[in-house]
């Protein structure tokens, strides 16, 4: 069995919030851990820096014809299970996976509502909430190599999701229920992680959530700014609630998304109204 665990999402759905959490669970912390330096525990697999010299700009068979090599290094970074962030589709590109099966100990999938996901992804991107469901539409939707990162395959949020569904030991984890019920899901991540039976430390599960909740990240984001921001400019911790899309989404734009994306929702449990 490989090392790497994904934890793997669209963008804009949870991410950023389980990598803190996992980050104040698994060192026990005692102060909340920095958002800036979640790279201390987990890495982002696009980075430039692991595929050649930050700056440079490849293309996608360079991107792919390395992938393979730059997953088998990422092993080495710890002795223990390598926590990788991903916004991939479980696909393959040109003929080489996006995520390395043979590296591969597990993956943890972060599902949120699509309708939120807009919302939130324009905000991020600096786009108008109609361009992004647009793009989440999309089954060829990348972000381009920058000289920061390398390229990105999200394709549509539909494909994106059922891409990960049938990855080999996958937990499922859906946005709207750790914002529910944080110790339940959050914990459900912790027994997935170690032993089936396994029970978290009640007092560590709860200062770990405490200390990644969305006001602690929000907080630190408004005293120290937050390096992984977009092109929007605003805050990347906008708001953190499940089914805010029932105010700020036009009747249109909601029938699209659902148009476009609903027999899929429907199978993660996202009702039409």
């Amino acid at each position: 069995m490989g090392k790497l665990v994904w934890l793997a999402s669209y963008p804009k759905s949870g991410n950023t919030w389980v990598r803190a959490f996992l980050h104040n669970y698994i060192v026990n912390a005692e102060t909340p851990h920095s958002i800036n330096s979640l790279v201390d525990f987990s890495v982002s697999e696009c980075a430039m820096a692991f595929f050649g010299v930050p700056g440079e700009v490849m293309d996608p068979h360079a991107v792919q014809a390395k992938r393979p090599e730059v997953h088998e290094a990422l092993t080495g970074l710890h002795d223990d299970l390598v926590f990788v962030k991903t916004h991939n589709a479980n696909l393959s590109v040109h003929g080489v996976s996006l995520c390395t099966p043979g590296v591969t100990a597990g993956a943890i999938y972060i599902v949120r509502d699509p309708r939120d996901v807009a919302l939130s992804y324009a905000a991020f991107a600096g786009k108008s909430v109609d361009e992004i469901i647009d793009f989440m539409g999309n089954e060829g939707a990348a972000n381009a190599s920058d000289g920061v990162q390398v390229f990105e395959l999200l394709s549509s949020w539909s494909a994106h999701a059922l891409s990960w569904v049938g990855a080999p030991r996958r937990l499922l984890v859906r946005y709207e229920d750790l914002v529910a019920d944080p110790a339940r899901g959050f914990g459900r991540i912790i027994r997935f992680l170690g032993a089936a039976d396994a029970t978290p430390e009640p007092e560590r599960l709860q200062r770990a959530i405490a200390f990644s909740s969305f006001d602690t990240l929000a907080g630190q984001e408004a005293r120290e700014g937050y390096r992984a921001n977009g092109a929007g400019g605003g805050k990347f911790f906008r708001s953190g609630v499940a089914g805010g899309w029932r105010e700020k989404l036009t009747p249109e734009q909601a029938a699209k998304i659902w148009a476009t994306h609903g027999q899929v929702m429907e199978k993660f449990g996202y009702p039409q109204n």
